[in-house]
């Protein structure tokens, strides 16, 4: 805009039009009908309370509002909300702009003076505000954007190494530490081992929208990951989700993201590690030098500042560190057992086809239905497939099954009698595998119900006289034909030889023996 207000005072001062043109940047012809229109008016600069150029200019030049005060004013709260949008320029914007003003037949403002009327509004917008943090109240964590790496020694191949950063607001004290992944086993270690390091607890967690922390990201009811709050209910913190977009909301923390990528980073990319506790190791060889690092514009450093304000401050931590447990959803199957990374375990049999809450940690395994414990067990290692059983959790007709074995089928029939014991055992013993015989066992022991463990003993007695591999069926004939009712058969012995003494016996000659 020109500036009316200087081309009046130096003319008052008596320069010329060509000085005045000079010094205040515009041609010697907008002084000329600046001043022309200023005699006309007899405005004299002394006398004017006139105090802005847009006054003088509507006071001189009425005619030059007239078209622009016709024109559509950019609506630049939709144009801000818009240029956040991925793609969308200003450009775009303004084609849009003339569109609609040509719908509504109004005259549009031309490119330049829509991206003025933008940026005036923009310069406010992002006006700034120093936000005070107090003492030991907000920790801010995030992943580096830059990455280190690890050598394998056997392929020379390089894994990446994920870098893991958490900052105490208020004194900037920083915690760095690298990890292979970025899951979620990683991100609750690293809170962990974020905690141990500071020596206590903020009160409150901010962190980005990552899925490892936050679920489902929404201003007013963020969700929190499961796992994540059970952990931050551990060490006592609340989750505050930083807004989608928004990284002013944890700037501390996404500036130490920068700095450190250059205090520690980039000060080892010429060495090389092997393994990852060589690059945790030299990682926290730089932290310590990057803490105690003297601030630049206030007197102390980080670590000075945390000692000093902030250690003091911070909660207590817990008697022991937070044990992550991963939470999955089961579905009970017919035989009442779930599957948890490929072992199976048991759960009460009136839970079938239910779904239940598993909470896996190293260790346990928990079950849960409706937020109540139904069982537990140890966690099963190594080949897949294991199954983990509890005879609790069995309907009645399965833990008797699941009972049977030879040593109860051998003290059963103990309890009838040394015979029954004798034919058990032989009937164990005639298979290649135990239980194909335990059905020939129930059924030979069900047999004294029927006809009385008395008639039985004195079946298996009887069976065992005549053959040394009794079966089912030879004591199931037995009773059946009563036989162990009949006395015992006495013991046979051999008839005397009879001698006749009348007898004639032919000699060898009689068969024709002799000579031959």
């Amino acid at each position: 805009m020109t500036d009316y207000r200087e081309i009046l005072r130096l003319r008052s001062q008596g320069f010329s039009q060509r000085s005045i043109a000079a010094s205040c940047g515009c041609s010697r012809n907008t002084v000329a009908d600046v001043i022309q229109r200023a005699d006309q008016m007899q405005l004299d600069w002394g006398r004017t309370t006139i105090q802005s150029n847009g006054e003088l200019q509507q006071l001189l030049f009425p005619e030059r509002q007239s078209p622009l005060s016709s024109r559509r004013i950019p609506d630049c709260e939709y144009i801000h909300r818009e240029m956040a949008k991925p793609g969308v320029t200003l450009t775009l914007l303004w084609q849009e702009y003339c569109q609609t003003c040509r719908e509504h037949r109004e005259i549009p403002l031309m490119y330049t003076q829509y991206c003025n009327h933008y940026r005036k509004y923009a310069a406010v917008t992002k006006a700034t505000m120093h936000i005070h943090r107090k003492p030991g109240e907000n920790m801010e964590v995030d992943w580096a954007g830059q990455t280190a790496k690890i050598i394998d020694r056997d392929t020379g191949e390089n894994t990446k190494a994920y870098i893991f950063v958490a900052v105490l607001s208020s004194s900037l004290y920083s915690y760095v530490e690298a990890f292979l992944g970025q899951d979620q086993e990683s991100w609750i270690a690293a809170h962990v081992h974020a905690y141990r390091f500071f020596g206590g607890v903020t009160r409150i967690l901010t962190l980005d929208n990552l899925k490892t922390g936050v679920e489902t990201s929404n201003w007013y009811t963020p969700l929190i990951n499961r796992t994540y709050h059970e952990m931050a209910e551990h060490y006592g913190t609340a989750v505050i989700p930083a807004r989608v977009r928004k990284p002013k909301d944890k700037p501390n923390v996404e500036g130490a993201v920068g700095v450190i990528s250059t205090w520690i980073l980039a000060a080892i990319r010429n060495e090389q590690f092997f393994t990852l506790e060589a690059l945790n190791e030299a990682i926290r060889s730089k932290l310590d030098t990057f803490n105690s690092q003297p601030f630049k514009k206030k007197p102390g450093s980080r670590l000075s500042t945390f000692l000093e304000e902030e250690k003091a401050l911070l909660q207590p931590l817990p008697v022991s560190p937070y044990e992550m447990a991963t939470w999955k959803i089961a579905t009970v199957q017919f035989n009442y057992h779930i599957s948890v990374e490929k072992m199976f375990y048991s759960v009460p049999y009136e839970y079938i086809r239910h779904q239940v809450d598993v909470c896996v940690t190293r260790n346990i395994i928990e079950v849960f239905f409706q937020n109540h414990r139904i069982c537990s067990h140890p966690r099963l290692h190594g080949r897949s497939g294991q199954y983990s059983t509890s005879m609790e959790h069995m309907p009645d007709e399965h833990r008797e099954y699941q009972q049977w074995n030879g040593e109860r089928f051998i003290k059963w029939a103990e309890k009838v009698g040394p015979n029954t014991a004798i034919t058990v055992k032989a009937i164990l013993s005639a298979h290649k595998v135990e239980q194909q015989g335990y059905r020939s066992c129930m059924g030979l022991l069900k047999l004294g119900d029927r006809y009385s463990l008395t008639r039985l003993e004195a079946a298996c007695a009887r069976v065992l006289t005549y053959t040394p591999n009794p079966g089912y069926r030879n004591v199931s004939t037995v009773l059946k034909s009563g036989q162990d009712k009949a006395p015992k058969p006495e013991p046979h012995t051999p008839a005397p030889q009879k001698t006749n003494e009348f007898s004639y016996t032919r000699g060898a000659d009689y068969y024709g023996r002799v000579g031959k």
